[in-house]
C-alpha cells in the first residue's frame, strides 16, 4: 500500500481547516480512510502563529521511515520544521529577466540620478566653502 501524509480538509465555508493525515494515496481528500492523523493546519492563523501549523514529530518521523510521502504542501511543512531538507530553488530562464530596451533605460536612469548627485554634492561642497571662508577672514583680523 503505497501510503501518503495530505491534507485532509475541514472547517465551515470559507473557513478552512485541516489534518495533517496518513492515508492510502489512493483514496479521496476527505473519504474518512485514514490510518492516522498526524498534525493540523489552520490557514486563517497568523503566519508567525505557533497554532498555525502542529505537527506530532515522533509520528510523522514514524510514517516518513516507513516510506509514506508527503504531499507538496505537507513537504514544505517538514522542511519548515526541519524534518526535511527544503527543496532547491529551480533556475530561472531568462524569460523573468528584462528586455535590454528595459536594461539600457534603467541604466540611463541611473547615470542620470548619479550625475545629479555629483553635482548636488559639489554645490554643497562649494556653499559649505564659502561659509566658512569668511568665517577664516574674520577670524584671522
Amino acid at each position: 500500500m503505497a501510503t501518503v501524509i495530505r491534507l485532509a480538509r475541514f472547517g465551515a465555508k470559507k473557513r478552512p481547516y485541516y489534518h495533517i493525515v496518513v492515508t492510502d494515496s489512493r483514496n479521496a481528500r476527505n473519504s474518512g480512510n485514514i490510518l492516522e492523523t498526524v498534525g493540523k493546519y489552520d490557514p486563517m492563523q497568523p503566519k508567525d502563529s505557533d497554532k498555525r501549523v502542529v505537527l506530532k514529530m515522533d509520528e510523522v518521523k514514524a510514517w516518513l521511515a516507513k516510506g509514506a510521502q508527503p504531499s507538496d504542501r505537507v513537504y514544505k511543512f517538514l522542511a519548515n520544521a526541519g524534518v526535511l531538507a527544503k527543496k532547491p530553488v529551480p533556475v530561472q530562464t531568462k524569460k523573468h529577466l528584462q528586455s535590454e530596451k528595459t536594461q539600457m533605460k534603467i541604466k540611463d536612469k541611473e547615470a542620470k540620478l548619479a550625475k545629479i548627485a555629483e553635482e548636488k554634492a559639489a554645490a554643497e561642497a562649494a556653499a559649505k566653502a564659502e561659509a566658512e571662508a569668511p568665517a577664516a577672514d574674520a577670524a584671522a583680523e
